[in-house]
């Protein structure tokens, strides 16, 4: 008898119920913490003491301090876990080509970290997205070639969100669902995936300034990004259009919990 290999044993994996179900429920839990990050930015937009930290470190700890947090913190926790399971089967065997791969093994890292930073707020502790971002900074940039690696990142964080804006305008996303969900998710996608790109354009340009300027401080993640914006002129305004263009992809993210192509 053969001995399956690692691909179609992936590609198993990934055709399982268990893990359909799971990346469906990843989808959703991630359409939460969008919720959660909208209204926290929000709060930041209109609120002279700060309103928190709107990231996924943010959300996390408001969704600690609701009622039945500690257990939506464990189906966030198996949720991520799930997601990054099957993003692994994609990254091994079911990716068309190579770009599709090293999209998916990114996904992977993503939901890995999601899912960790999750177990920490779950098991009762806590962590800092921004402080984490400006760890990892002041570290590279200890090394030589350091400052060149932040700039690199910060191109690409930005590359990732100028994508993320034409993914949304051109509609592209709808290739990842399995049927069409209805107009008026593909706006909630649409407008959710401009807004998010936006942000992400942020958190770079955060990176390339703390490289320039040898400032590891600069680089604040996406609490710093949004709060960036805050300070742009009609800043309030800004910030809260694309807080609620977040809070529109989080709504699209519960909505590909049921139509995702998975």
């Amino acid at each position: 008898m053969d001995t399956p290999d690692v691909k179609t044993m992936a590609r198993q994996a990934g055709d399982s119920k268990p893990i359909e179900w799971g990346a469906r429920l990843g989808y959703a839990v991630n359409g939460l913490l969008h919720l959660l990050i909208a209204w926290i930015a929000l709060k930041v937009a209109w609120s002279s003491g700060g309103g928190g930290s709107p990231n996924q470190s943010g959300a996390l700890a408001t969704l600690a301090h609701t009622p039945g947090g500690p257990l939506l913190l464990w189906v966030t926790v198996a949720g991520f876990v799930l997601l990054a399971v099957w993003q692994l089967t994609e990254a091994i065997s079911g990716a068309s080509s190579g770009a599709d791969r090293v999209k998916a093994a990114g996904k992977l890292v993503v939901y890995g970290v999601l899912a960790w930073t999750a177990l920490k707020f779950a098991t009762g502790g806590s962590t800092s997205s921004s402080g984490r971002t400006e760890d990892f900074t002041a570290i590279a940039m200890r090394h030589s070639g350091g400052r060149l690696v932040v700039a690199v990142l910060g191109l690409a964080v930005v590359g990732v969100g100028g994508y993320h804006v034409y993914k949304g305008w051109r509609k592209k996303f709808v290739k990842d669902l399995q049927e069409h969900p209805g107009n008026s998710v593909i706006q909630a996608g649409r407008t959710g995936y401009v807004a998010k790109g936006v942000a992400l354009v942020a958190v770079g340009f955060l990176f390339l300034v703390a490289a320039i300027r040898r400032a590891p401080s600069k680089a604040t993640g996406l609490d710093g990004g949004l709060r960036t914006l805050r300070e742009a002129p009609a800043g309030a305004v800004l910030l809260s259009l694309v807080a609620l263009g977040i809070a529109a992809y989080g709504i699209y993210s519960f909505a590909r919990s049921r139509y995702a192509r998975v």
